[in-house]
């Protein structure tokens, strides 16, 4: 019986083997290489995509702010506007208040009582003068109470220490502005024609 030496044969299948299993080792090493660099690139350009929009939503976020402000200053004019007018159209409605208040002042002063100094905070007038005695101060605040343009007579202090023999009472006296039903309605009808008639 002839005898066949398989161990060359045998060696050549290992090493073929081998060679196989290091080509199979190297492809499956690039393979990876390839899906790790893909997988790179693509994260790379999703974080490049959100970057785009990060800036673009930054850019917008700014031209809104500036906007913003400059709807705030646009704002800010209005008011001031508005209360430039608000202060015109009081002027406008009380126009006539004074020549009424010292009209009334005349009319309604009584004999034996006279005014020294006027002095107004708003709508708040305070009367400083002398009189004759405690009831003329008293007729003069009746009286003041009666006119349609002053109001809310109070008396905050009468003495006996004028120098003026005839006239030795000096008092104080608080009062209000207002303005009749009848005046307010006027001057609001002459306001609205004169808005009317305007250009």
């Amino acid at each position: 019986m002839a005898k066949i030496n398989l161990l060359p044969w045998r060696q050549e299948r290992r090493e073929q083997r081998q060679k196989e299993f290091y080509g199979l080792l190297g492809a499956c090493a690039v393979l990876g290489l390839l899906i790790a660099f893909a997988v790179v690139s693509y994260v790379g350009g999703l974080v490049e995509n959100q970057q785009a929009r990060n800036n673009y939503l930054t850019q917008e976020i700014q031209r809104l702010e500036t906007k913003i402000k400059e709807i705030e200053t646009l704002e800010k004019q209005r008011a001031d506007l508005l209360q430039r007018k608000q202060v015109i159209e009081e002027l406008q409605a009380s126009r006539s208040q004074m020549v009424h208040l010292f009209d009334e002042l005349v009319r309604t002063i009584p004999d034996g009582v006279r005014l020294n100094s006027i002095k107004q905070a708003g709508q708040r007038l305070t009367l400083m003068g002398i009189a004759q005695s405690n009831a003329r101060v008293s007729s003069y605040m009746r009286a003041l109470q009666q006119s349609g343009w002053i109001t809310n007579p109070d008396l905050n202090i009468i003495e006996a220490k004028g120098e003026d023999r005839t006239m030795p009472y000096q008092f104080t006296l608080n009062v209000d502005l207002t303005q009749p039903k009848a005046a307010q309605s006027a001057e609001q009808s002459e306001s609205a024609l004169a808005a009317g008639g305007a250009p």
